[in-house]
């Protein structure tokens, strides 16, 4: 008969030796050695009186306000005015636990008609932010999907409009957002359904690496000090590593490089987060796992792999629930641990509406909290 194997993965770590180096890294006593020596430091304080002289034996408390570390999730859900009890639920169990988030600047969605955006509301998803002490990020700029219905074809007409999109969006949202994914997966903008967009012609005229630098000197052509610009791809394979390899030779890479990594079909194994992490700190800036997931349940038997599942195809169980926050825990401290990680975005924060309709939240559909959510607050 025949044998049918479904969801089978090969995953290419590495050389041994680069194996054998990542399962040592990834120890817990590496992890602990690494956070202390990068993520913390000592304090001293000095208790004086009002003439300014010390107080011996003083009583001092000190409590952690907020963190140089980006812990962040998208917050495409946010909708201030809303005044619904779920979404007063998502606002709050969000600005409880994190310190960044990523708001929706997709072109097609903010810019549905020429002309006609959504700028009063990601004005006021971003204004939230800000109220809640939370960093901002744009995300793209420059992407060859949701690519607006009335937007050129071709290269030569979409570049302009592209230029002018950059350099009007990155002043206008100054004051409330500070990073900017500039370019996303201008490694896959050439696939043949991407035919009929600008981006896409333009990439396939000229390769991946020219209009992404094009776009970085755009956005730094208008950036104010403090902004950070970002190439974010979910390629991390060494196609990924050429592009990047040819904008250090034109002293054009990024300010920061994202690295997506989204594990619907089951989380990498530690060792290649590691790994990954390694072969893009080579470039000398700091990395931002941009947007991550990690599901909480299993599709239904019978259920195939899709772009798009139906409600109960895809559900959240207790058992996934568990692995979930396991995982989690054990990523997040192996990224905190590296040196050149500055940022951890997760995706999406609920269950609700999420990519996919996956069960990837930390929150469910109701709004509840996962484990995840509570382990990563302790």
């Amino acid at each position: 008969g025949e044998l049918e194997i479904a969801d089978l993965r090969v995953e290419r770590l590495g050389p041994a030796a680069e194996i054998a180096a990542a399962a040592t890294a990834v120890q817990p006593a590496a992890l602990q050695a690494r956070t202390r020596q990068i993520r913390q430091c000592d304090l001293v304080v000095r208790v004086r009186d009002a003439s300014g002289r010390p107080v011996q034996g003083a009583r001092v408390e000190v409590r952690q306000q907020r963190h140089a570390f980006l812990f962040g999730c998208n917050i495409f859900l946010l909708d201030p005015s809303n005044r619904e009890p779920w979404q007063i639920e998502y606002q709050q169990r969000f600005a409880a636990l994190l310190n960044y988030a990523t708001l929706p600047f997709y072109w097609g969605a903010y810019e549905p008609a020429r002309g006609w955006t959504r700028e009063m509301n990601l004005m006021a998803m971003a204004r939230w932010c800000a109220e809640h002490g939370i960093a901002a990020k744009g995300h793209p700029l420059c992407w060859h999907e949701v690519w607006p219905s009335w937007a050129p074809k071709t290269a030569e007409d979409a570049i302009p409009l592209l230029e002018a999109r950059v350099k009007d969006l990155i002043p206008r949202f100054a004051e409330w957002v500070r990073y900017w994914d500039v370019w996303n997966e201008a490694n896959v903008a050439t696939a043949p359904r991407h035919i009929g967009t600008g981006i896409g012609d333009w990439v396939r005229r000229d390769g991946p690496a020219v209009p992404v630098m094009r776009a970085l000197k755009w956005a730094r052509e208008v950036a104010t000090p403090g902004v950070v610009l970002l190439y974010n791809d979910f390629d991390v394979t060494a196609r990924n590593e050429r592009l990047l390899r040819t904008l250090a030779a034109s002293n054009a890479l990024p300010d920061a490089i994202g690295i997506q990594s989204h594990m619907h079909g089951g989380p990498w194994p530690i060792e290649r987060v590691w790994n990954v992490t390694e072969r893009f700190a080579q470039f000398g800036r700091p990395i931002h796992f941009t947007e991550m997931t990690v599901v909480s349940g299993e599709r239904r038997p019978g259920v195939p792999r899709k772009e798009r599942y139906e409600p109960g195809e895809w559900p959240t169980t207790p058992e996934g629930e568990a692995a979930q926050a396991d995982y989690v825990e054990r990523v997040y401290r192996v990224l905190f641990s590296h040196p050149a990680v500055d940022a951890i975005t997760w995706w999406d924060f609920s269950d609700r509406r999420a990519w996919k309709r996956a069960p990837a939240g930390w929150l469910r559909e109701d709004m509840s909290p996962k484990p995840v959510y509570e382990r990563l607050r302790r």
